[in-house]
Protein backbone atom coordinates (compact mmCIF):
# COMPACT_ATOMS: atom_id res chain seq x y z
CA UNK A 1 0.00 0.00 0.00
CA UNK A 2 1.06 3.47 -1.04
CA UNK A 3 1.12 6.46 0.50
CA UNK A 4 -1.55 7.76 -1.28
CA UNK A 5 -3.75 4.63 -1.29
CA UNK A 6 -3.94 4.86 2.84
CA UNK A 7 -7.73 5.11 3.56
CA UNK A 8 -6.69 7.02 6.53
CA UNK A 9 -5.08 9.66 5.08
CA UNK A 10 -6.26 13.25 4.84
CA UNK A 11 -5.49 16.52 4.28
CA UNK A 12 -3.24 17.80 7.29
CA UNK A 13 -5.18 21.04 7.88
CA UNK A 14 -8.51 18.77 8.42
CA UNK A 15 -6.59 18.59 11.95
CA UNK A 16 -8.34 21.96 13.18
CA UNK A 17 -11.26 19.93 13.27
CA UNK A 18 -10.70 16.52 15.33
CA UNK A 19 -11.87 17.72 18.66
CA UNK A 20 -15.39 19.32 19.71
CA UNK A 21 -15.71 22.82 18.70
CA UNK A 22 -15.96 23.87 21.92
CA UNK A 23 -13.01 22.26 23.64
CA UNK A 24 -9.69 23.96 24.09
CA UNK A 25 -6.87 23.02 21.20
CA UNK A 26 -3.97 25.41 22.32
CA UNK A 27 -2.87 27.51 25.03
CA UNK A 28 0.36 30.20 23.79
CA UNK A 29 0.66 32.68 26.64
CA UNK A 30 -2.69 33.95 27.90
CA UNK A 31 -4.64 32.74 25.39
CA UNK A 32 -6.54 30.65 24.69
CA UNK A 33 -7.98 28.65 21.50
CA UNK A 34 -11.05 26.40 21.22
CA UNK A 35 -11.34 23.81 18.44
CA UNK A 36 -13.71 25.78 16.86
CA UNK A 37 -11.34 29.34 16.84
CA UNK A 38 -8.38 27.11 15.64
CA UNK A 39 -10.19 26.22 12.27
CA UNK A 40 -11.33 29.77 11.39
CA UNK A 41 -7.77 31.17 12.74
CA UNK A 42 -6.52 28.28 10.18
CA UNK A 43 -8.49 29.44 7.39
CA UNK A 44 -7.74 33.35 7.90
CA UNK A 45 -4.02 33.08 7.87
CA UNK A 46 -4.43 30.83 5.13
CA UNK A 47 -5.59 33.32 3.07
CA UNK A 48 -3.65 36.21 3.76
CA UNK A 49 -0.40 33.75 2.97
CA UNK A 50 -1.69 32.74 0.11
CA UNK A 51 -2.08 36.66 -1.08
CA UNK A 52 0.86 37.39 0.23
CA UNK A 53 2.80 34.12 -1.35
CA UNK A 54 1.48 35.02 -4.66
CA UNK A 55 -0.21 31.41 -5.70
CA UNK A 56 -0.35 27.49 -4.61
CA UNK A 57 2.77 25.84 -4.91
CA UNK A 58 4.96 28.35 -3.16
CA UNK A 59 7.21 27.72 0.00
CA UNK A 60 6.73 29.82 2.73
CA UNK A 61 8.49 30.18 5.40
CA UNK A 62 8.06 31.20 9.67
CA UNK A 63 11.05 31.78 12.11
CA UNK A 64 9.98 32.70 15.06
CA UNK A 65 9.47 31.28 18.64
CA UNK A 66 6.21 29.44 20.04
CA UNK A 67 3.87 32.22 19.01
CA UNK A 68 0.27 31.64 17.64
CA UNK A 69 1.58 31.95 14.22
CA UNK A 70 4.20 29.49 14.78
CA UNK A 71 1.23 26.70 15.93
CA UNK A 72 -1.02 27.71 13.18
CA UNK A 73 1.43 27.83 10.17
CA UNK A 74 1.80 23.64 9.04
CA UNK A 75 -2.26 23.83 9.04
CA UNK A 76 -2.73 27.09 7.50
CA UNK A 77 0.01 26.70 4.71
CA UNK A 78 -1.75 23.03 3.71
CA UNK A 79 -4.85 25.14 3.40
CA UNK A 80 -3.85 27.21 1.25
CA UNK A 81 -2.23 24.75 -1.05
CA UNK A 82 1.58 26.24 0.11
CA UNK A 83 4.48 24.53 1.26
CA UNK A 84 5.76 25.34 4.78
CA UNK A 85 9.40 25.70 5.80
CA UNK A 86 9.75 26.05 9.67
CA UNK A 87 12.99 27.48 10.51
CA UNK A 88 14.80 26.87 13.95
CA UNK A 89 14.09 30.09 15.76
CA UNK A 90 18.22 29.07 17.76
CA UNK A 91 19.48 29.55 14.36
CA UNK A 92 21.02 32.65 13.28
CA UNK A 93 21.32 34.68 9.68
CA UNK A 94 23.54 32.65 8.05
CA UNK A 95 21.64 29.52 8.68
CA UNK A 96 18.64 30.65 8.00
CA UNK A 97 19.76 32.47 4.43
CA UNK A 98 20.98 29.17 2.91
CA UNK A 99 17.28 27.54 4.33
CA UNK A 100 15.05 30.52 2.51
CA UNK A 101 17.53 30.16 -0.69
CA UNK A 102 17.32 26.62 -1.18
CA UNK A 103 13.60 25.97 -0.65
CA UNK A 104 13.02 29.12 -3.03
CA UNK A 105 10.43 30.79 -0.47
CA UNK A 106 8.69 33.57 -1.83
CA UNK A 107 7.65 34.55 2.23
CA UNK A 108 9.17 34.56 5.19
CA UNK A 109 7.06 35.46 8.58
CA UNK A 110 9.57 36.47 11.30
CA UNK A 111 9.88 39.26 13.99
CA UNK A 112 11.57 42.89 13.50
CA UNK A 113 15.03 41.73 15.07
CA UNK A 114 14.77 38.50 13.33
CA UNK A 115 14.08 40.49 10.10
CA UNK A 116 16.48 43.03 10.70
CA UNK A 117 19.27 39.92 11.42
CA UNK A 118 19.22 38.94 7.53
CA UNK A 119 19.74 42.49 6.20
CA UNK A 120 21.37 42.12 2.90
CA UNK A 121 21.44 38.39 2.91
CA UNK A 122 17.77 37.83 2.63
CA UNK A 123 17.84 35.98 -1.07
CA UNK A 124 15.94 38.05 -3.91
CA UNK A 125 12.00 36.90 -4.60
CA UNK A 126 11.76 36.29 -1.13
CA UNK A 127 9.76 38.83 1.52
CA UNK A 128 9.48 39.49 4.98
CA UNK A 129 6.28 39.77 6.46
CA UNK A 130 6.09 40.51 10.56
CA UNK A 131 4.31 38.25 12.21
CA UNK A 132 2.34 40.80 14.18
CA UNK A 133 0.20 41.06 11.01
CA UNK A 134 -0.44 37.67 10.80
CA UNK A 135 -1.47 37.61 14.50
CA UNK A 136 -3.97 40.24 13.66
CA UNK A 137 -5.24 38.53 10.87
CA UNK A 138 -5.69 35.30 12.84
CA UNK A 139 -7.95 37.76 15.09
CA UNK A 140 -9.45 39.45 12.41
CA UNK A 141 -13.43 38.93 11.55
CA UNK A 142 -12.35 38.05 7.86
CA UNK A 143 -13.46 35.01 5.78
CA UNK A 144 -10.78 32.08 6.19
CA UNK A 145 -10.18 29.97 3.10
CA UNK A 146 -12.48 26.55 3.86
CA UNK A 147 -11.11 22.98 4.19
CA UNK A 148 -8.20 21.71 1.44
CA UNK A 149 -8.65 18.94 -0.88
CA UNK A 150 -4.94 18.03 -1.27
CA UNK A 151 -4.06 14.79 -1.97
CA UNK A 152 -2.32 12.51 0.19
CA UNK A 153 1.06 12.48 -1.45
CA UNK A 154 0.96 16.12 -2.24
CA UNK A 155 3.91 17.72 -0.63
CA UNK A 156 2.99 19.83 2.56
CA UNK A 157 6.47 21.18 4.25
CA UNK A 158 9.83 20.92 3.95
CA UNK A 159 11.87 20.16 7.27
CA UNK A 160 15.63 21.01 7.07
CA UNK A 161 18.17 18.83 8.95
CA UNK A 162 21.76 18.70 9.15
CA UNK A 163 23.62 16.52 7.36
CA UNK A 164 26.70 14.49 8.10
CA UNK A 165 28.19 16.69 5.59
CA UNK A 166 27.65 19.97 4.39
CA UNK A 167 24.90 22.33 5.17
CA UNK A 168 21.39 21.58 6.08
CA UNK A 169 19.35 19.55 3.67
CA UNK A 170 14.98 19.88 3.27
CA UNK A 171 13.37 16.38 3.96
CA UNK A 172 10.07 16.86 1.87
CA UNK A 173 6.83 15.85 3.96
CA UNK A 174 3.82 14.86 2.57
CA UNK A 175 0.31 15.53 3.62
CA UNK A 176 0.30 11.94 4.05
CA UNK A 177 3.31 11.56 6.05
CA UNK A 178 1.96 14.22 8.23
CA UNK A 179 -1.54 12.95 9.09
CA UNK A 180 -0.40 9.30 9.58
CA UNK A 181 2.42 10.35 11.70
CA UNK A 182 0.22 12.51 14.05
CA UNK A 183 -2.25 9.50 13.74
CA UNK A 184 0.68 6.94 14.73
CA UNK A 185 1.68 9.12 17.58
CA UNK A 186 -1.67 9.39 19.01
CA UNK A 187 -2.40 5.97 19.41
CA UNK A 188 0.19 4.57 20.47
CA UNK A 189 1.06 7.05 23.59
CA UNK A 190 -3.30 6.59 24.24
CA UNK A 191 -3.43 10.42 23.75
CA UNK A 192 -7.53 11.64 24.55
CA UNK A 193 -9.20 14.75 24.03
CA UNK A 194 -9.07 15.34 28.14
CA UNK A 195 -5.46 15.33 28.14
CA UNK A 196 -2.94 18.38 27.78
CA UNK A 197 0.33 18.09 26.35
CA UNK A 198 2.71 20.70 27.42
CA UNK A 199 4.84 21.42 24.03
CA UNK A 200 8.67 22.69 25.12
CA UNK A 201 10.27 21.34 21.91
CA UNK A 202 11.06 23.54 19.06
CA UNK A 203 8.28 23.83 16.69
CA UNK A 204 10.73 23.42 13.33
CA UNK A 205 11.60 19.81 14.35
CA UNK A 206 9.23 16.73 13.63
CA UNK A 207 9.20 16.06 16.93
CA UNK A 208 8.17 19.36 18.18
CA UNK A 209 5.53 19.63 15.63
CA UNK A 210 4.00 16.38 16.14
CA UNK A 211 3.38 17.86 19.62
CA UNK A 212 0.69 19.86 18.18
CA UNK A 213 -0.53 17.04 15.55
CA UNK A 214 -0.44 14.01 17.20
CA UNK A 215 -2.69 16.01 19.58
CA UNK A 216 -5.18 17.79 17.55
CA UNK A 217 -5.61 14.34 16.25
CA UNK A 218 -6.51 12.92 19.69
CA UNK A 219 -8.52 16.08 20.57
CA UNK A 220 -6.32 16.81 23.08
CA UNK A 221 -5.19 20.73 23.75
CA UNK A 222 -1.23 21.85 23.74
CA UNK A 223 -0.06 24.26 25.53
CA UNK A 224 3.19 25.85 24.33
CA UNK A 225 6.04 27.04 26.15
CA UNK A 226 9.25 28.26 26.10
CA UNK A 227 11.46 27.77 28.62
CA UNK A 228 14.66 29.08 30.06
CA UNK A 229 15.10 27.30 33.23
CA UNK A 230 13.84 23.50 34.35
CA UNK A 231 11.88 25.72 37.15
CA UNK A 232 9.93 27.14 34.31
CA UNK A 233 8.60 23.34 33.41
CA UNK A 234 7.63 22.26 36.55
CA UNK A 235 5.75 25.46 36.86
CA UNK A 236 3.86 25.23 33.70
CA UNK A 237 3.29 21.71 34.22
CA UNK A 238 1.26 22.85 37.55
CA UNK A 239 -0.53 25.91 35.75
CA UNK A 240 -1.71 23.73 32.43
CA UNK A 241 -2.50 20.90 34.75
CA UNK A 242 -0.13 18.94 31.94
CA UNK A 243 -0.48 14.87 31.68
CA UNK A 244 2.21 14.72 28.44
CA UNK A 245 5.53 15.91 28.30
CA UNK A 246 8.04 15.01 25.40
CA UNK A 247 11.68 15.78 25.92
CA UNK A 248 15.49 14.90 24.85
CA UNK A 249 17.87 13.58 27.20
CA UNK A 250 19.08 17.09 28.64
CA UNK A 251 16.15 18.20 29.23
CA UNK A 252 15.41 15.12 31.16
CA UNK A 253 18.91 15.82 33.39
CA UNK A 254 17.70 18.86 34.12
CA UNK A 255 14.19 18.05 35.18
CA UNK A 256 15.26 14.77 37.25
CA UNK A 257 17.37 17.55 39.05
CA UNK A 258 14.83 19.94 39.85
CA UNK A 259 12.44 20.39 42.95
CA UNK A 260 9.08 18.39 42.05
CA UNK A 261 5.89 18.83 44.92
CA UNK A 262 4.49 15.62 44.73
CA UNK A 263 1.27 16.99 43.52
CA UNK A 264 3.06 18.69 40.52
CA UNK A 265 4.69 15.53 39.26
CA UNK A 266 1.71 13.36 39.72
CA UNK A 267 -0.08 15.37 37.04
CA UNK A 268 2.46 14.07 33.99
CA UNK A 269 0.96 10.64 33.40
CA UNK A 270 3.16 9.92 30.25
CA UNK A 271 7.00 10.94 29.14
CA UNK A 272 8.13 10.66 25.58
CA UNK A 273 12.18 11.09 24.52
CA UNK A 274 13.83 10.83 21.51
CA UNK A 275 16.94 12.74 19.73
CA UNK A 276 19.21 10.85 21.53
CA UNK A 277 18.93 7.52 24.15
CA UNK A 278 17.74 7.44 27.73
CA UNK A 279 20.47 5.80 29.44
CA UNK A 280 19.62 3.52 32.60
CA UNK A 281 20.17 6.11 35.42
CA UNK A 282 18.43 8.48 34.18
CA UNK A 283 15.45 6.39 33.56
CA UNK A 284 15.66 4.93 36.99
CA UNK A 285 15.54 9.01 38.14
CA UNK A 286 12.71 9.51 35.71
CA UNK A 287 10.82 6.77 37.73
CA UNK A 288 11.45 8.45 41.04
CA UNK A 289 10.51 11.75 40.28
CA UNK A 290 7.39 10.94 38.09
CA UNK A 291 6.13 7.77 39.77
CA UNK A 292 2.62 7.93 37.97
CA UNK A 293 4.39 8.35 34.66
CA UNK A 294 4.78 6.15 31.59
CA UNK A 295 8.13 6.70 29.78
CA UNK A 296 8.33 5.96 26.05
CA UNK A 297 11.48 6.23 24.52
CA UNK A 298 11.58 6.75 20.67
CA UNK A 299 13.88 6.67 18.03
CA UNK A 300 13.06 8.57 15.37
CA UNK A 301 14.52 10.07 11.49
CA UNK A 302 13.52 13.16 9.93
CA UNK A 303 13.52 11.02 6.60
CA UNK A 304 10.75 9.03 8.09
CA UNK A 305 9.43 10.94 11.13
CA UNK A 306 9.67 7.94 13.51
CA UNK A 307 10.68 4.64 13.74
CA UNK A 308 10.38 2.81 16.74
CA UNK A 309 9.15 2.96 20.35
CA UNK A 310 9.54 0.93 23.87
CA UNK A 311 6.63 -0.16 25.20
CA UNK A 312 6.42 1.57 28.74
CA UNK A 313 5.74 -2.21 30.62
CA UNK A 314 9.44 -2.98 29.09
CA UNK A 315 11.61 0.14 30.08
CA UNK A 316 11.91 -1.35 32.95
CA UNK A 317 13.37 -5.02 32.20
CA UNK A 318 14.86 -3.73 28.81
CA UNK A 319 15.94 0.03 29.34
CA UNK A 320 18.34 0.12 26.18
CA UNK A 321 16.14 -0.90 23.61
CA UNK A 322 14.83 0.71 20.98
CA UNK A 323 11.20 -1.20 20.86
CA UNK A 324 9.43 -2.08 17.80
CA UNK A 325 8.38 -0.40 15.08
CA UNK A 326 5.40 2.46 15.46
CA UNK A 327 2.20 2.26 13.72
CA UNK A 328 2.49 2.81 10.22
CA UNK A 329 6.04 1.58 9.92
CA UNK A 330 7.81 -1.31 8.77
CA UNK A 331 11.44 -1.81 10.34
CA UNK A 332 13.27 -4.31 8.86
CA UNK A 333 17.12 -5.26 10.07
CA UNK A 334 19.08 -6.10 6.71
CA UNK A 335 22.31 -7.23 5.56
CA UNK A 336 24.48 -5.11 2.81
CA UNK A 337 22.68 -7.51 0.10
CA UNK A 338 19.03 -6.59 1.67
CA UNK A 339 18.38 -9.50 3.09
CA UNK A 340 16.79 -9.61 6.46
CA UNK A 341 19.79 -10.62 9.72
CA UNK A 342 19.47 -13.35 11.99
CA UNK A 343 18.47 -12.57 15.86
CA UNK A 344 21.15 -11.04 17.34
CA UNK A 345 23.12 -10.20 13.74
CA UNK A 346 23.93 -6.84 13.40
CA UNK A 347 22.28 -5.04 10.12
CA UNK A 348 21.28 -1.65 8.81
CA UNK A 349 18.24 -0.34 9.83
CA UNK A 350 15.61 -0.24 7.15
CA UNK A 351 12.47 2.20 7.50
CA UNK A 352 9.04 1.20 4.78
CA UNK A 353 6.10 2.37 4.52
CA UNK A 354 3.96 5.23 3.81
CA UNK A 355 5.83 7.57 6.94
CA UNK A 356 8.68 7.79 3.94
CA UNK A 357 9.36 10.96 3.26
CA UNK A 358 9.64 12.20 -0.46
CA UNK A 359 13.17 12.55 -1.01
CA UNK A 360 15.44 15.83 0.12
CA UNK A 361 14.23 18.68 -1.80
CA UNK A 362 15.81 19.27 -4.99
CA UNK A 363 19.29 17.55 -4.21
CA UNK A 364 18.49 13.86 -6.08
CA UNK A 365 22.31 12.89 -5.25
CA UNK A 366 21.81 12.89 -1.44
CA UNK A 367 18.35 11.44 -2.16
CA UNK A 368 19.59 8.70 -4.26
CA UNK A 369 22.14 7.50 -1.21
CA UNK A 370 19.70 7.58 1.66
CA UNK A 371 16.31 6.54 0.17
CA UNK A 372 16.45 3.65 -2.28
CA UNK A 373 14.06 0.77 -2.87
CA UNK A 374 12.56 -1.08 0.07
CA UNK A 375 14.09 -4.71 0.30
CA UNK A 376 12.03 -7.89 -0.98
CA UNK A 377 11.01 -8.88 2.04
CA UNK A 378 9.30 -5.45 2.53
CA UNK A 379 5.21 -5.64 3.14
CA UNK A 380 4.98 -2.51 1.77
CA UNK A 381 7.70 -2.15 -1.21
CA UNK A 382 8.23 1.37 -2.64
CA UNK A 383 10.73 3.52 -1.72
CA UNK A 384 12.44 3.02 1.81
CA UNK A 385 15.17 4.85 4.23
CA UNK A 386 18.48 2.74 4.35
CA UNK A 387 18.97 4.83 8.02
CA UNK A 388 22.94 4.49 7.85
CA UNK A 389 22.50 3.10 11.67
CA UNK A 390 23.83 -0.40 12.38
CA UNK A 391 21.42 -2.06 15.28
CA UNK A 392 20.28 -5.64 16.29
CA UNK A 393 16.91 -7.46 16.79
CA UNK A 394 16.52 -10.11 19.77
CA UNK A 395 14.89 -13.31 19.60
CA UNK A 396 11.47 -10.89 21.05
CA UNK A 397 12.08 -8.59 17.65
CA UNK A 398 12.60 -5.55 20.37
CA UNK A 399 15.93 -3.50 18.54
CA UNK A 400 19.20 -2.01 19.88
CA UNK A 401 21.37 0.53 18.69
CA UNK A 402 24.48 -0.10 18.08
CA UNK A 403 26.27 2.57 15.93
CA UNK A 404 26.20 5.41 13.75
CA UNK A 405 27.71 5.06 10.36
CA UNK A 406 27.63 8.70 9.35
CA UNK A 407 29.45 11.49 11.89
CA UNK A 408 26.97 13.65 13.18
CA UNK A 409 26.80 14.94 16.45
CA UNK A 410 23.85 14.92 18.73
CA UNK A 411 23.85 17.38 20.79
CA UNK A 412 20.96 18.93 23.55
CA UNK A 413 18.77 16.76 20.97
CA UNK A 414 20.17 18.29 17.80
CA UNK A 415 21.81 16.75 15.12
CA UNK A 416 25.04 18.84 14.12
CA UNK A 417 26.68 18.43 10.95
CA UNK A 418 30.79 18.47 12.19
CA UNK A 419 31.16 20.36 8.42
CA UNK A 420 28.58 23.15 9.12
CA UNK A 421 30.77 23.96 12.56
CA UNK A 422 33.98 23.75 10.30
CA UNK A 423 32.75 25.69 7.62
CA UNK A 424 31.81 28.52 9.96
CA UNK A 425 35.34 28.62 12.02
CA UNK A 426 37.12 29.03 8.68
CA UNK A 427 34.70 31.97 7.45
CA UNK A 428 36.20 33.33 10.16
CA UNK A 429 39.37 34.10 8.95
CA UNK A 430 41.68 32.88 11.75
CA UNK A 431 42.53 29.44 11.30
CA UNK A 432 43.40 27.52 7.68
CA UNK A 433 41.25 23.97 9.14
CA UNK A 434 39.42 22.71 11.18
CA UNK A 435 37.83 19.61 12.66
CA UNK A 436 35.06 19.38 14.76
CA UNK A 437 33.62 15.78 16.55
CA UNK A 438 31.37 14.92 19.31
CA UNK A 439 32.68 13.03 22.05
CA UNK A 440 30.11 11.55 25.12
CA UNK A 441 28.71 14.18 27.65
CA UNK A 442 26.52 13.20 30.36
CA UNK A 443 23.79 16.46 30.33
CA UNK A 444 24.43 17.14 26.21
CA UNK A 445 24.68 13.51 25.15
CA UNK A 446 27.70 14.65 22.84
CA UNK A 447 29.92 17.61 23.57
CA UNK A 448 31.17 19.48 20.76
CA UNK A 449 35.15 19.88 20.07
CA UNK A 450 37.20 21.80 17.58
CA UNK A 451 40.31 21.45 16.71
CA UNK A 452 41.71 24.27 14.45
CA UNK A 453 45.06 25.14 12.85
CA UNK A 454 45.91 28.78 12.90
CA UNK A 455 46.96 30.98 9.79
CA UNK A 456 50.57 31.98 10.47
CA UNK A 457 50.71 29.85 13.95
CA UNK A 458 48.04 32.57 15.31
CA UNK A 459 45.91 30.98 17.90
CA UNK A 460 43.51 34.34 18.13
CA UNK A 461 41.56 32.18 20.70
CA UNK A 462 39.16 35.20 21.64
CA UNK A 463 38.82 35.96 18.46
CA UNK A 464 37.59 32.55 17.00
CA UNK A 465 35.09 32.39 20.20
CA UNK A 466 33.66 35.72 19.52
CA UNK A 467 32.82 34.72 15.81
CA UNK A 468 31.72 31.35 16.80
CA UNK A 469 28.98 32.78 19.23
CA UNK A 470 28.33 36.02 16.62
CA UNK A 471 27.55 33.05 13.59
CA UNK A 472 26.63 29.93 14.79
CA UNK A 473 23.34 29.11 16.99
CA UNK A 474 24.15 28.20 21.05
CA UNK A 475 23.64 24.37 20.71
CA UNK A 476 26.38 24.63 18.15
CA UNK A 477 28.92 26.24 20.00
CA UNK A 478 32.00 23.95 20.40
CA UNK A 479 32.73 22.94 24.38
CA UNK A 480 36.47 22.71 23.49
CA UNK A 481 38.36 24.99 21.14
CA UNK A 482 41.90 23.82 20.52
CA UNK A 483 44.72 25.15 18.73
CA UNK A 484 47.61 22.92 16.85
CA UNK A 485 50.27 23.65 14.67
CA UNK A 486 49.74 20.53 11.98
CA UNK A 487 46.65 18.54 11.57
CA UNK A 488 47.44 14.49 10.90
CA UNK A 489 46.40 13.64 7.10
CA UNK A 490 45.51 10.46 5.19
CA UNK A 491 47.53 8.96 3.07
CA UNK A 492 45.27 10.92 0.55
CA UNK A 493 46.57 14.04 1.63
CA UNK A 494 43.15 14.75 3.37
CA UNK A 495 42.43 15.69 7.33
CA UNK A 496 42.84 12.37 9.05
CA UNK A 497 39.37 12.85 11.16
CA UNK A 498 39.68 9.71 13.12
CA UNK A 499 43.00 10.15 13.88
CA UNK A 500 42.47 13.24 15.38
CA UNK A 501 39.56 13.10 17.55
CA UNK A 502 41.76 9.21 18.81
CA UNK A 503 44.82 11.75 19.83
CA UNK A 504 42.30 14.17 21.11
CA UNK A 505 40.89 11.72 23.47
CA UNK A 506 44.22 10.45 23.92
CA UNK A 507 45.17 14.03 25.48
CA UNK A 508 42.37 14.00 27.82
CA UNK A 509 42.79 13.12 31.74
CA UNK A 510 41.21 9.80 32.47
Amino acid sequence: MTKAENPSSRPIDHLARRGAPDAVALLTGDKVMTFAELDAGVGRLASWLLEQAGGPGERVASWSAKTRLACLMPLAAARAGLIHVPVNPLLKGPQVAHILSDSGAKLLVTNGARGEMLGDSLPNGCVVRNLKIGEEVIDSEGQGLPLSVAEPDDLAAILYTSGSTGRPKGVMLSHANLWLGAESVASYLEITPGDRVLGVLPLSFDYGQNQLLSSWHAGAAVALLDYLTARDVVKAVARHGATTLAGVPPLWVQLVEAEWPADTAALLKRLTNSGGALTPSLIEAMRRTFPKADIYPMYGLTEAFRSTYLDPQLVAYHPTSMGRAIPHAEILVCRPDGTITADEEPGELVHCGPLVAKGYWQDEERTAQRFKPAPRASEYGGMAVWSGDTVRRDGEGLLYFVGRDDAMIKTAGNRVSPTEVEDVAVASGLIFEAVAFGVPDARLGAAIILIVRGRGGVADEEGLAGYLRQNLPNFMQPQVIEWRGELPRNPNGKLDRVAIAADWALEVPV
